[in-house]
């Protein structure tokens, strides 16, 4: 399954990634997903971003658990 998303660049980022696309012989649109791609998998090695998910998913139990009563 896939999912259109629409993504507002300013002008200079989006001359960039275009750059970047052409020079890298890819698509803007496979530019933009490697982009994401890489960017979460640099989150899920980072121990205070795994920190900050742990706790919020502490607080939602908290919460639905609360709601569920």
């Amino acid at each position: 399954m896939t999912k259109n998303l629409t993504v507002r660049l300013d002008d200079e980022l989006a001359a960039d990634t275009e750059a970047l696309a052409r020079a890298e012989g890819t698509s803007l649109n496979e530019t933009v997903k490697q982009a994401l791609a890489e960017a979460v998998e640099r989150r899920r090695q980072d121990p205070k971003f795994k920190e900050r998910i742990r706790r919020i998913l502490e607080e939602d139990r908290e919460l639905l658990e609360r709601l569920a009563k």
